[in-house]
């Protein structure tokens, strides 16, 4: 398992965000801090192998939490840096902080989870070697996460988190009623789902041809 520290000011961001890590398979929370310097007693203490890191803390901010981090701590996490700053400077301080990504909040379920899988994927390769090839180095400096496409309008993130689950459980392909069914929805809204991660490149379709009328669209999920 990952361990993922989640550091956050805001108690019920904070829980949230320990929510999203605990559902996704192979990560579990470390522990919550609320300030910087707990931040940095609990990365001592805690050992975990990702800090998910606020800028605005009521002590020390994000970007001098990552530098005492990355210079005083005998513990050496990654870090994934979530926070609403969006001006240029604190988002290249936190690059050259060497923060892995940076989260703009608000963000949902689906953009957290695509980092968090980026960073299992890193985490196995780079645990697997004792000695990089070129070929590996760039595999790791060379891969990132898709950018997280906003739903349309009408779409909500908990729903379509809803159908992706069937889509991913699924056996094998499914039509827009299939999973009408299972994700007890409407086969309108299923299908405007389903549509919408295959124009991301997170499902694919197929066309069964039948006896009479249109063939009808079977949908695969490709997105992890």
């Amino acid at each position: 398992m990952i361990r993922v520290l989640v550091v956050d000011d805001d108690f019920m961001v904070a829980k949230v965000h320990s929510g999203y890590v605990a559902k996704t398979p192979g990560f579990e929370v470390a522990g919550l801090a609320h300030s910087g310097t707990d931040a940095l007693r609990m990365v001592t203490e805690l050992r975990p192998d990702l800090v998910l890191l606020d800028i605005y803390l009521p002590d020390l901010d994000g970007l001098s939490v990552l530098r005492r981090i990355r210079t005083d701590s005998e513990v050496q996490p990654d870090v994934i840096v979530i926070s609403a700053a969006t001006d240029v400077d604190t988002v290249r301080g936190a690059m050259r902080g060497g923060a892995l990504h940076y989260v703009i909040k608000p963000f949902t379920y689906e953009a957290l989870h695509e980092q968090l899988q980026h960073f299992a994927t890193l985490h196995a390769k780079l645990g697997s070697l004792e000695q990089a090839a070129q070929a590996d180095v760039d595999q790791v400096f060379g891969s990132r996460p898709r950018r997280s496409t906003p739903l349309p309008k009408g779409l909500t993130s908990e729903t379509a988190e809803v159908v992706a689950r069937v889509l991913r459980s699924a056996e094998t392909d499914m039509s827009a009623t299939d999973c009408a069914t299972a994700a007890e929805l409407s086969r309108v809204s299923a299908r405007r789902y389903l549509e919408f991660f295959t124009q991301t490149g997170r499902a694919e379709v197929r066309l069964r041809y039948g006896g009479t009328g249109r063939p009808e669209r079977r949908y695969r999920w490709t997105g992890g």
